[in-house]
C-alpha cells in the first residue's frame, strides 16, 4: 500500500482530502493535530511514530526529521543502490506529501513577543516539502487546499502526468521561498528581501510596443488597494496615474472634499471645495484643457449631481473612497469609464523602490511637509495666504522637480513641473495659463530659488506670497526683493525633488 504523509496547519478540506486518498488505495500516515481531527473523523490514519519509531521530542519541535520519514521520500525508484538500502533498513516508500505551514506572518501581524514568533517558524514542514519536491519525479507534494480536489480526481482517473507532478513541486518551492523571504523580514527588517507576486499581464507598457505585468510586493494593504466597479480593464499607463492620484489624497485625506485631476501622472489641477461637486467644479474650471483623457480623483464620496458633471467630458478613470448608488448608475452609462473605489489610504511601506536595471535605488518616502513655517520677511501673510501656502505645498511636494505651483483659496491656479531651471517651470506656468489673473496668488516651490529672478517674476503677475524650502546662500536677495515690494516669504526647512 502506498504511504500518503498528511502534516498541515490549516485543516481546510483535509478531512475529503485524506478520505479521497483512502479511496485511492493510500495508507495516511500522520502528526499531532492533524492525526488527531483525521481519527475523529473516522480516517485510518496511523501516527509517525508508528513509523520512525521513536517519539517527538522537544515540545514537538523533532516530529518528521527522522531517516524513515526523509529516506521514503527522497530515495530514487529506479536507482538500485537507493532501492538496496531502503530495503536493508527497512524503510517504507512515502508517495505523497501534503504540508502547509505554521502561520508565521499570522504571528508577527498579530505582535506577538519574540519568543511565541520564533515558535512559528516550521522546521518539519520545510525540510519535508522540500524534500518531496525535489524528488517530484517518485513522490507528489502537495501544499495548496486549492489543489486538493484536482489531485484526487486525477489519480482516480490515473492521470498525474510528469508535468503535473513538476506544477506541484513549483508551487511547493516557490511557498518555502516566500516563507523564509517573511522570516528574513522579520529578523531583519531595514533591509527586507523583496517578494513579487506576479497578478497578471497587462495589454501592453507605457507604449504599445512595450511587453508590461503586474506584481505585488507583499501581502499589505497600501494605496493600490482598490476594487474596479466598471470599465476597460486597467492598462500600465492607468496603475501609474492612479499611483499618483493617490500620493496626492494621502496628503489630502484631512480635507473634507478635495478634487484633483491627473494626466500622465502630473497634476493638471486640484481644489478644495464645499462638497464633492464643488471641489471638481473648481478643479476642472481652473485648466479644463489638460483633463481630456485624464483622470479625477476624490477624497470624499461621489454623489450623482457629481457623476453627471464628471460624464460631460471624456475621462479615463474616476478615483474615490465611496460612490452613491445613483452615481454609479450614472457613471456606469459610459461602459469604458473605469470607476476606481480604493480601500485604504495608507502607505503599506515606508520606503520606496526604483529600478535601476540591474541595480535597486531604495529611500524613505517623504512624507514630511515642513519642518517649520519660518516668516523671513517684514510682510506676514494673512490667514488665506497661510492656508493656501500649506496648501501649495503639498500639491508642490507631488509634481516632478523643479516645479512650481500657483494657488488661491486652495485652488490650483497654474502648475509647472519636471523643469531643467526653476525660472523655466515659473514662465511655462505663465504661459500655459494665459489671461489668468494671478493677483494674491502665492508661489509654491519645491526646491529654494537659486537668484532672485523666480521672485521678480512672481511678483509682475501680482503674486503676493512665496512659500519655499529655502537654503540658497542667494536667500537673502529673495528676501530682500519681497520686503522691497511687499511680499510675504516663508521657509519651510525643508526640500522635496521628486525624480
Amino acid at each position: 500500500m502506498k504511504l500518503a504523509l498528511i502534516s498541515v496547519t490549516d485543516k481546510t478540506g483535509i478531512v475529503e482530502f485524506a478520505m479521497g486518498l483512502e479511496n485511492n488505495g493510500y495508507q495516511i500516515i500522520s502528526t499531532g493535530g492533524t492525526f488527531k481531527i483525521l481519527k475523529e473523523n473516522n480516517v485510518n490514519v496511523l501516527t509517525v511514530e508508528s513509523i520512525t519509531g521513536a517519539q517527538e521530542i522537544l515540545d514537538g519541535r523533532v516530529k518528521t526529521l527522522n531517516p524513515f520519514i526523509h529516506g521514503g521520500i527522497l530515495y530514487k525508484r529506479n536507482n538500485n543502490s537507493h532501492q538496496e538500502t531502503i530495503e536493508k533498513l527497512g524503510i517504507q516508500s512515502i508517495d505523497l506529501v501534503c504540508v502547509n505551514l505554521y502561520e508565521f506572518e499570522k504571528a508577527v501581524s498579530k505582535g506577538l513577543q519574540e519568543d511565541e514568533i520564533i515558535e512559528e517558524i516550521d522546521i518539519g514542514g520545510p525540510t519535508m516539502i522540500r524534500a518531496a519536491a525535489k524528488n517530484f519525479k517518485d513522490v507528489l507534494i502537495v501544499t495548496d487546499k486549492e489543489d486538493y480536489n484536482k489531485v484526487i480526481e486525477m489519480l482516480e482517473n490515473n492521470k498525474i502526468s510528469i508535468e503535473y507532478k513538476k506544477y506541484l513541486a513549483n508551487k511547493a518551492f516557490l511557498l518555502i521561498a516566500k516563507y523564509d523571504q517573511a522570516i528574513s523580514n522579520y529578523f531583519n527588517p531595514e533591509n527586507k528581501v523583496l517578494e513579487l507576486e506576479y497578478i497578471k499581464d497587462l495589454s501592453y507598457g507605457e507604449n504599445p510596443h512595450q511587453k508590461a505585468s503586474l506584481f505585488k510586493k507583499n501581502n499589505g494593504r497600501g494605496l493600490m488597494d482598490f476594487n474596479q466597479l466598471n470599465g476597460k480593464k486597467m492598462s500600465f499607463n492607468n496603475y501609474n496615474d492612479v499611483f499618483a492620484a493617490m500620493e496626492i489624497l494621502y496628503d489630502f485625506k484631512d480635507e473634507t472634499y478635495f478634487a484633483v485631476a491627473i494626466k500622465h501622472g502630473t497634476i493638471c489641477s486640484a481644489a478644495t471645495g464645499q462638497s464633492a461637486l464643488d471641489a471638481y467644479l473648481k478643479s476642472y474650471s481652473n485648466d479644463p484643457v489638460s483633463i481630456f483623457g485624464g483622470i479625477v480623483a476624490f477624497n470624499c464620496k461621489v454623489t450623482s449631481e457629481t457623476a453627471t458633471e464628471l460624464t460631460k467630458i471624456f475621462l479615463e478613470i474616476i478615483v474615490a473612497p465611496e460612490y452613491d448608488d445613483d452615481a454609479l448608475e450614472v457613471l456606469k452609462t459610459k461602459k469604458n469609464l473605469r470607476v476606481l473605489k480604493y480601500n485604504n489610504l495608507n502607505y503599506s511601506e515606508k520606503a520606496t523602490l526604483k529600478d535601476l536595471d540591474n541595480y535597486v535605488l531604495k529611500q524613505e518616502r517623504d512624507l514630511d511637509l515642513i519642518k517649520n513655517m519660518n516668516i523671513v520677511t517684514k510682510v506676514i501673510p494673512n490667514d488665506k495666504e497661510s492656508e493656501d501656502m500649506l496648501f501649495g505645498m503639498k500639491i508642490v511636494k507631488n509634481i516632478k522637480s523643479n516645479g512650481i505651483v500657483i494657488v488661491k483659496n486652495k485652488e490650483v491656479l497654474a502648475v509647472c513641473g519636471g523643469q531643467t531651471a526653476r525660472i523655466f517651470a515659473i514662465q511655462d506656468a505663465m504661459l500655459n495659463y494665459p489671461g489668468k489673473d494671478f493677483t494674491g496668488a502665492v508661489l509654491a516651490s519645491d526646491a529654494f530659488f537659486p537668484f532672485k529672478d523666480s521672485v521678480a517674476m512672481a511678483k509682475d503677475v501680482g503674486i503676493s506670497a512665496i512659500v519655499q524650502p529655502g537654503g540658497s546662500k542667494n536667500d537673502q536677495d529673495s528676501i530682500d526683493y519681497c520686503d522691497k515690494h511687499n511680499m510675504s516669504m516663508v521657509l519651510t526647512g525643508i526640500r522635496h525633488f521628486k525624480h
